[in-house]
């Protein structure tokens, strides 16, 4: 058994700290540690230089440093195994949420919009930061930990985007699009030029690449242009006014019946009532949707077309909307039980939209309710 002298232990203190181990406890723990491994291995005749040389790389891959790197890390970072687990557990946990809400939307089945939400959430507000804390800290250069910041920061920006677009709230196309735009134009060209001037990383960056401009591609696609959702609110606009025309006419045709009874005069009372609750729920939501009361011929002139609002949002911002809506759904009701079963072979019972969502955009609502008037004019017709 080799038996070191001070000499030697003094060397061995040196050439730690020469090469750039600063901290005390680490510095005691590697001598203890390199001293024993020498007297237990080394010959009581040996080289010990050459020998301490040989046994010294065993505790690096690169030099000395790593060592107490490593141990700061670890010391600094005392949860990383923990915050691993989470976020591995978090991930499966999030992925599970989503394929079960998926499946059970497909299926119309309930719970699918909690799963999804939950799902998304989980991705965008746990495991994608998790993954950020932990991948900076295996990085060591700023740009390196940087880039890792951005790429995070979009997908997080881009999980929400989908996730307020799924659930019809405000800004998501601004999120989604912004997240884009920060992975084409910043992420992008950093990742590719860095990776593509390494040999080892120079084919996984130019496929990666790719995948992100496809990606971005592919939600675009699915994206409705500025311009694309003006020709489309003419299109519904134009639709809107010609169903107008129609109840117009019809109810011109009413107007030159003549004949009238006592059954009638009490079916015109509840369809008065309904064709007058119908006029007004429409002129609220176009109010709410393009700032007037009703749209001429002329709407295009004035820029003034149906957009994409949701009926929903319109409730949350009038109250008197909500109770109006309501009372559409018991004339109807009274209508179809008092009115319309008397007559079951000649009207049309009434079918309100407005009661099975209030997630309808304004254009389908606007129709739904003219159907509604339609039918009560038709029903009027048919009963005389």
């Amino acid at each position: 058994m080799y038996q070191l002298n001070d000499k030697q232990i003094d060397f061995i203190l040196d050439d730690i700290k020469r090469n750039g181990v600063e901290m005390e406890d680490l510095q005691s723990n590697l001598l203890d540690h390199i001293c024993c491994i020498v007297e237990q291995e080394l010959e009581e005749n040996g080289d010990f230089e050459h020998f301490y040389s040989s046994a010294i790389k065993k505790f690096y891959k690169k030099d000395f440093r790593e060592i107490e790197e490593e141990t700061i890390s670890l010391l600094t970072f005392k949860n990383y195994y923990i915050m691993k687990k989470i976020m591995l557990i978090s991930g499966i946990v999030s992925v599970t949420f989503m394929c079960l809400g998926i499946l059970f939307k497909f299926l119309h089945l309930p719970g699918a919009g909690i799963m999804i939400v939950l799902g998304i959430g989980l991705i965008s507000l746990l495991f994608l930061p998790l993954l950020f804390v932990l991948k900076i800290k295996e990085r060591k250069e700023t740009k390196d930990k940087v880039l890792i910041g951005i790429g995070t920061f979009s997908a997080i920006l881009m999980c929400m985007g989908v996730l307020f677009k799924i659930m019809f709230w405000p800004f998501a196309n601004m999120m989604a699009v912004s997240a884009i735009v920060i992975l084409l134009l910043v992420f992008l060209p950093v990742y590719f030029f860095t990776g593509f001037r390494n040999p080892e990383t120079k084919v996984n960056t130019v496929v990666s690449s790719l995948l992100i401009i496809s990606g971005c591609g592919l939600f675009f696609t699915l994206v409705r242009s500025p311009a694309g959702s003006r020709l489309v609110g003419i299109q519904n606009t134009r639709d809107y006014i010609n169903n107008e025309r129609i109840l117009d006419n019809e109810e011109k045709l009413l107007m030159m019946a003549k004949q009238k009874d006592a059954i009638m005069d009490a079916e015109n009372e509840t369809s008065k009532q309904l064709l007058n609750l119908c006029e007004d729920i429409k002129s609220k939501i176009i109010f709410f949707d393009v700032g007037v009361n009703t749209l001429g011929e002329d709407f295009e002139s004035k820029d003034l077309w149906l957009g994409d609002g949701r009926i929903d949002k319109f409730m949350n911002e009038d109250q008197n909307m909500h109770s109006k809506i309501v009372k559409l759904r018991d004339l109807t009701g009274k209508y179809n039980s008092e009115i319309a079963a008397k007559f079951k072979d000649k009207m049309i019972p009434l079918r309100s939209n407005l009661n099975d969502s209030y997630q309808l955009r304004s254009t389908e609502a606007l129709n739904g309710i003219i159907q509604i008037q339609m039918c009560l004019l038709q029903n009027q017709r048919a009963a005389r």
